[in-house]
Parts: structure tokens; C-alpha cells; sequence
């Protein structure tokens, strides 16, 4: 197809579930399948894709949202630094609601927090300028999708001699997240729907363990409706074959060697570290921090400070629904005391979160 209208053409539709369920007649086991994208967790409530799949497909929600998996300790870190008179904190509007173990950045804004929502890291950077006497730390937090953009504001930082800039850091990366999943024993995945966006910046290669090491397929897609549609009978027809294997569905946007000069900026600014995930625990070499050569940067350095793991809320049960192992209609504060004005858990705080998707377009 060459035009976005023509993912969007009911009869294309209908056609692709059709042969879904002619895949599905194949298969003798049921069959569980993830998606890795907060967009795509959304256009599946949206378009009620859920109720379009036979009993047999399990369509489960994986770790695919950066502000989900931020863990309790850096919302704290941030809140506290917020209290500084010398400190102003800089973030992403996603990032408010974020429960800590105590408050919130939104709440700690209304009692008088310097916070202030931007749209661009390169904003905060603007803001360092015109607050010489003030540090400016960014919460920096994203997948794979949003670093490069990070990585070259702390470059023109370094470049323009700026000195009351600095970040903290809780990116992360999606592929060693993955291979954390397929080992863990509670988690039954046959196969992925793997992130449009941050593929594009990391192409096919970095998920060529999923099929090689574990023997399951995975699809990376695009985000209208036929897209995911597509995905999923393309891991269906994988598994029929018993060809485990990359496929590109999202051709239009993803090349195979992704974007080689936004990874070139991500690692010469940053080295990958061990990185903890919020209700999944530390995930071996799924994070990044500065380089020595941008260290000035550093918040942790500029303020002596280090994240000490603490649990969150009790009941929530975010932590198995980032694993797929649970859904929100097993969580017993969904709906109830946790909504999106009143989040107790991330993924009902982000705009993509899961439980965020399920309450707006899944509920009964």
C-alpha cells in the first residue's frame, strides 16, 4: 500500500482478521502475544482490536512506556531536588502525576515547586540560559526514541560552555527489557509486536535474539489499525511455519540498519549501565548514564545523590501487568481508587499507559 488512507479502508481490515482467523485454525495452543509500545497498547483499545481476535490470541501489554517503568526512587530524587531553593526541575508533562512514594511532581508543583513542563530538552537548555543563578536539572527519561534529541542538547551544552544545566537520567533501552521477559519463567510470550518508533532509530538487528535465542517471532510495527492487524498475522504465520524471525511491517518508516547517526550520538554522549525498572527490578545493561567526558552534566555528581530501590503502592498491581502477567481488570484499584485523576499506579498515569488505555477505551 502507498497511502496512509489505505491502512484505514474497512475492507482491508475485515480481510486481515479474516485470514487471522484462518491462521488461528492451524493452531492447536492458545497464543500469546505482546506488544511493546504504549502507542500501540492505545490503538488496540481504540479500535477494539481486543474483541476483533479469536479466544485463541492473547493480546498482552508489555513494558512499553518509559514514564510507566520509572522507578519510585527517581520521582522522589526529583521531588527533593525541587525543594532547593538553587534548583529549578524541568520535565515532560507525562512526567506529573507520577506517584512517588509520598507525593507527586504536580503536587509538589501546587504547594510552590520550581517545576516547569517543557517540550524539548533543548528548552530546558534555553531556560539555564535565562536563569544563570539557578541549576537546571532535566528529567530525563525515554526509550531509545527521544535520547538522540537528549544526547545532542548535553552536546551543545558542552560545546556552549554551559554550567548550571544537568540531567537526570533514567532512559532506557527496549531489546535487553525483551530479553529480560522471555526469561522469566512466569512469562508465556510467543511472540512480539515490537515498538515502531524506536525502531526506527535501532532498525531489525538488535532484536534478532528474540528469534535466534528463543525461537519466536517478532514484527515491527506501524501504528494504524491494518498495521497491528498485519503484525499479528504475520507472527501467526511465523509460528505456523515454525520460521521464527524478524519482519519489518513498518517498512515505510523503519529501515534495516535503523538511523546509524542518532545511535552515533546516543553513544558518544552515553555508555550503557543496569538500570532499574519500575514493579520489574533491575534489568542488566537496560539503561544509560553519562560518558566521563559529559559527567559535568551529572545531577547524581553536582548533588552527591544515588536512587535506593523502594516498593510502591500496595494493591497495585502495575508490576505484573508491565510483565504480562496480569491485566488491569485483575488489579483490584482499577476503576476504583485508581483512575487517570488519581493514578495510584503509572500505568494509569501516562496517556499510554495500560491501565490509562484500558480505562478509557476497555472498560465493561
Amino acid at each position: 500500500m502507498r497511502y496512509i488512507e489505505e491502512y484505514r479502508k474497512p475492507e482491508f481490515q475485515k480481510k486481515i482478521i479474516q485470514y487471522i482467523q484462518k491462521s488461528v485454525n492451524l493452531l492447536k495452543d492458545k497464543i500469546n502475544l505482546m506488544e511493546v509500545c504504549g502507542t500501540h497498547t492505545m490503538v488496540i483499545g481504540r479500535y477494539g482490536i481486543r474483541k476483533l481476535m479469536p479466544e485463541r490470541i492473547n493480546l498482552l501489554s508489555g513494558p512499553g512506556c518509559p514514564v510507566c517503568v520509572t522507578p519510585t526512587s527517581y520521582i522522589d530524587i526529583a521531588i527533593e531536588l525541587s525543594k532547593r531553593d538553587d534548583v529549578i526541575i524541568t520535565t515532560f508533562g507525562d512526567m506529573m502525576k507520577v506517584p512517588g512514594s509520598y507525593s507527586s511532581l504536580e503536587k509538589e508543583r501546587a504547594n510552590g515547586g520550581k517545576i516547569i513542563v517543557i517540550y524539548s530538552p533543548y528548552d530546558a537548555l534555553e531556560i539555564s540560559k535565562k536563569y544563570f543563578d539557578k541549576n537546571i536539572i532535566f528529567l530525563s527519561v525515554g526509550f531509545e526514541t527521544t535520547i538522540p534529541s537528549i544526547a545532542q542538547t548535553i552536546k551543545i551544552a558542552k560545546r556552549d560552555g554551559v554550567k548550571n544545566f544537568f540531567i537526570l537520567s533514567g532512559n532506557k533501552l527496549i531489546p535487553p527489557a525483551l530479553e529480560f521477559l522471555l526469561k522469566e519463567k512466569s512469562s508465556k510470550i510467543d511472540g512480539f509486536i515490537c515498538p515502531g518508533h524506536v525502531s526506527v532509530i535501532i532498525g531489525e538487528e538488535p532484536y534478532r535474539f528474540i528469534s535466534e535465542k528463543f525461537n519466536i517471532p517478532c514484527v515491527i510495527s506501524g501504528f494504524e489499525p491494518f498495521d497491528v492487524l498485519y503484525s499479528i498475522y504475520l507472527i501467526l504465520q511465523a509460528i505456523i511455519r515454525k520460521q521464527p524471525k524478524v519482519i519489518n511491517e513498518y517498512k515505510r518508516a523503519v529501515k534495516k540498519s535503523g538511523n546509524k547517526k542518532a545511535r552515533e550520538i546516543i553513544y558518544e554522549v552515553f555508555d550503557v549501565c543496569d538500570s532499574e525498572w519500575r514493579g520489574i527490578g533491575v534489568i542488566e545493561n537496560s539503561g544509560l548514564k553519562l560518558k566521563d567526558k559529559y559527567k559535568e552534566f551529572d545531577v547524581g555528581i553536582k548533588f552527591n545523590i544515588e536512587m535506593k530501590n523502594k516498593e510502591g503502592n500496595k494493591g497495585c498491581l502495575c508490576g505484573k501487568i508491565l510483565k504480562g502477567e496480569k491485566t488491569p481488570f485483575d488489579c483490584p484499584l482499577f476503576g476504583k481508587k485508581c483512575n487517570p485523576e488519581n493514578p495510584v499506579g503509572p500505568c494509569m498515569v501516562s496517556s499510554e499507559g495500560t491501565c490509562a488505555a484500558y480505562y478509557k477505551y476497555e472498560r465493561k
